[in-house]
C-alpha cells in the first residue's frame, strides 16, 4: 500500500494504456481474407473486368471488413472472461486487457454504422445482406454457439452471406450450383474447425459448450458428407457449362478443386484446422492449388468465354 492510500481501501487498477497495435489485432485483419468471397459471384459471371463492377465489389469488400470487424469486437467483449481462461484465446487484446471494453464497443458501433451506410450507398440490396450478416452473427454470439449443429450452420451462413453480398452489390444473379457449392463448402470448413477444436480439447484445452455434443466420428461424417456434396455440385456445374465436344477450362478446374479439398481434409484430420484462414495461407500445397484453380477459372471465364 502506497503512502497516499487510505487504510481499508485498495488502490484502483491502472487503466489499460491505449495501443494502436492491440486495437488493430482486435479487429482481426487476418480474417478479412474471408471477405474475398464477395468477388465470387461477379467473378464467376465474368463481369469483374467492367470498371463499375470492380468498384462495387471493392466497396462491398470494405463494407464487410468493417461489419465483420465490428462483430469480432462485440464477440470478444462478450467472451472476454471465458477467453481469459483459454490457453490460446487469452492473448486476445480485449481478454488480456490491452483494449478496454468501452473502446471496443465504441469502435464496433462506429464500424457497424459506417459499414451499413457504405453498403446502402452501393446498393440497398447489399445493405440488406449486411444487416442479415449482423443479425446472424449477433444471434450466434448470444444463442446459436451453444447449440450443436446450429453453431456450425450459423458460421457457415456467414460465409454464404459474404458470397451473396457480391451478387447483391453488382446485381449479378446467382445460380443454384453457386449457392450449393458455397453453402456446403462453408459447412466443410466449419466442421473441420470444430473437429480440430475437439481434438485440441482432448489434450486438456478449454472446451466450448457446443463441443460437448460432438464426437470425432460424427464430425468426420459431417466433413465427408459436405465434401461429397460440394464436389458433386461443383462437377455438375462444370460439366453443364457450354463447351462443345472439347474438354473445357471449367472441367479442368475440378482437378485443383478436388485436390484442395483432399489436402485440407488431410490437414484437419491432423488437428490443424482451428483457424482456417491461417491454415490456407500457410500451406504451400493449398496455395498452389488455389492459384491453379484461379488460372484455369479465369481462362474459362475470360479467355474461352
Amino acid at each position: 500500500m502506497g503512502p497516499w492510500a487510505q487504510p481499508g481501501r485498495t488502490a484502483a487498477a491502472p487503466a489499460p494504456r491505449f495501443s494502436p497495435r492491440a486495437l488493430l489485432r482486435a479487429v482481426r485483419p487476418r480474417q478479412w481474407v474471408k471477405n474475398v468471397l464477395v468477388l465470387a459471384a461477379p467473378g464467376a459471371a465474368g463481369v469483374l473486368s467492367h470498371a463499375h463492377i470492380a468498384g462495387e465489389c471493392a466497396l462491398a469488400f470494405v463494407c464487410f471488413c468493417m461489419i465483420s470487424s465490428a462483430t469480432y469486437l462485440l464477440n470478444d467483449v462478450h467472451d472476454r472472461h471465458e477467453d481469459a481462461r483459454h490457453p490460446r484465446r487469452r492473448s486476445r487484446p480485449i481478454a488480456s486487457g490491452e483494449v478496454s471494453v468501452r473502446l471496443a464497443v465504441t469502435l464496433a458501433v462506429a464500424l457497424m454504422v459506417g459499414g451499413l451506410g457504405l453498403a446502402f450507398a452501393v446498393r440497398p440490396a447489399l445493405a440488406g445482406v449486411a444487416a442479415g450478416y449482423l443479425a446472424l452473427t449477433g444471434s450466434y454470439t448470444m444463442w446459436w454457439r451453444s447449440v450443436a449443429v446450429a453453431d456450425i450452420a450459423a458460421i457457415a451462413g456467414g460465409f454464404v452471406l459474404r458470397a451473396l453480398a457480391g451478387g447483391a452489390a453488382t446485381a449479378v444473379p446467382l445460380s443454384r450450383w453457386f449457392v450449393l457449392v458455397t453453402s456446403f463448402g462453408a459447412l466443410f470448413l466449419v466442421a473441420g474447425k470444430r473437429y480440430s477444436e475437439l481434438r485440441e480439447s482432448e489434450n486438456g484445452a478449454h472446451q466450448r459448450a457446443s463441443l460437448r455434443a460432438y464426437s470425432a466420428e460424427y464430425l468426420r461424417m459431417v466433413i465427408g458428407v459436405c465434401a461429397a456434396i460440394t464436389v458433386t455440385s461443383y462437377c455438375l456445374w462444370a460439366f453443364q457449362r457450354p463447351h462443345g465436344d472439347q474438354l473445357s477450362w471449367f472441367e479442368l478446374t475440378i482437378i485443383p478443386f478436388v485436390l484442395w479439398l483432399l489436402r485440407y481434409a488431410l490437414l484437419i484430420d491432423g488437428g490443424a484446422g482451428h483457424t482456417p484462414e491461417e491454415l490456407i495461407l500457410s500451406d504451400r500445397f493449398l496455395l498452389s492449388m488455389s492459384a491453379a484453380w484461379v488460372v484455369l477459372f479465369v481462362c474459362g471465364v475470360y479467355v474461352a468465354g
